[in-house]
């Protein structure tokens, strides 16, 4: 996850005050007046009644197994972690499925196992399951599957709402599905009457961040381009992962064409009577289009005070001669393109060149 965004967005949360009241106190109400659909976690020794008679129906009753079940149930491990734990204990299937889902070197499953669909199986079996499963993939990022797994449960099945809500919450979020994130975060910080504070400081902070997006803009780009990384680390560079790079460069060529078409105004040369092509604004109408009353100066830590706009006329000109420029000079045309910029923004224009000096080889 983006650290350094939600850092930004705990101060947005903790300064935020409506009529004087924190966040916390402005849903409140939200959570009294949902309180027919209110949702809490299985008490401690309930789940642990539960887990044990599970374990006893499968036939795990002699004494060794009986005594790594109670040492299981005596840690203070969370309750997610215990219930997992006593359902390996008793299916070596599970046992042996958990540990691939936790294996960092291992492959990334492509599919939900069927174990976790298995009708033969207790509810109590494939919902807790399927959720500790789901748990560890969302801790690789195997984002996608973990999502899979939890839409083939419901949160009213497992032991431990408020970590299905939560890990859910964090995939959609990865995956950019905005109004399923929100919906899922705001189930979590207004039904789930039990949730970690960590978890609801934390879903909060997904959602201040979500405040911020726009369609494809730079942050856009640089949230795609996080995808596609994480795609390449999980070895998933098929078409999925080469349409969403495509998506990338067709967008970042569609910004430096509407900076030409800026550049044609300001020039004076525009068709429309000297508006901007495609029905924008005037030149110097719209913030951050004034010019500055001498150059920026050159900053490479990105704490630039001037607008930030990226010189994509530039990146045109650079672009066409890129995979003929020697290293030094890349380096220092990266510099001249990204100055002013912030970081996140300069390795989305350093990405996009290095692109090009790909296609420049083939």
């Amino acid at each position: 996850m983006k650290i350094a965004r939600w850092l930004l967005a705990a101060t947005a949360a903790l300064m935020l005050v409506v009529g004087g009241q924190t966040l916390a106190d402005t849903t409140k109400k939200g959570r009294e007046d949902s309180a027919f659909g209110s949702i809490r976690g299985v008490e401690t020794a309930e789940a642990q009644k539960q887990a044990a008679a599970w374990l006893k129906s499968v036939g795990k009753t002699d004494a060794a197994s009986q005594a790594k079940f109670k040492t299981i149930w005596e840690s203070d491990r969370p309750l997610v972690d215990r219930v997992a734990e006593t359902l390996v204990l008793g299916d070596a299937a599970a046992a042996k499925l958990l540990a691939e889902a936790r294996d960092g070197e291992g492959s990334a499953p492509v599919a939900v196992p069927d174990l976790l669909k298995d009708k033969a199986k207790s509810q109590f079996f494939r919902a807790n399951m399927t959720l500790a499963y789901a748990r560890a993939l969302t801790h690789r990022k195997v984002y996608e599957e973990a999502l899979e797994a939890f839409n083939a449960v419901k949160v009213d099945d497992v032991v431990d709402p408020a970590s299905y809500l939560f890990f859910r919450a964090v995939c959609e979020y990865e995956l950019m599905l905005k109004d399923k994130a929100e919906q899922t975060i705001d189930r979590l910080l207004v039904s789930v009457t039990d949730a970690p504070e960590r978890y609801r400081m934390v879903g909060a902070l997904m959602h201040f961040d979500m405040l911020t997006w726009q369609e494809k803009d730079l942050g856009w780009i640089a949230r795609k381009m996080d995808n596609i990384q994480r795609r390449l680390d999980l070895r998933r560079g098929g078409k999925q992962t080469q349409k969403m790079q495509r998506e990338v460069l067709v967008r970042l060529d569609e910004m430096i064409k509407e900076l030409e078409n800026q550049s044609k105004c300001a020039g004076g040369s525009c068709p429309n009577g000297g508006g901007c092509p495609g029905g924008g604004e005037a030149p110097g109408s719209a913030p951050g289009t004034e010019r500055a009353s001498r150059p920026q100066d050159d900053t490479r830590g990105g704490t630039a005070k001037g607008t930030g706009e990226v010189d994509r006329t530039r990146i045109k000109e650079t672009s066409d001669i890129w995979g003929k420029l020697q290293q030094k000079d890349r380096t220092q045309a990266i510099r001249d393109l990204a100055r002013g910029l912030p970081a996140k923004d300069r390795a989305v224009i350093e990405s996009y060149l290095r692109e090009l000096e790909k296609r420049s080889r083939k």
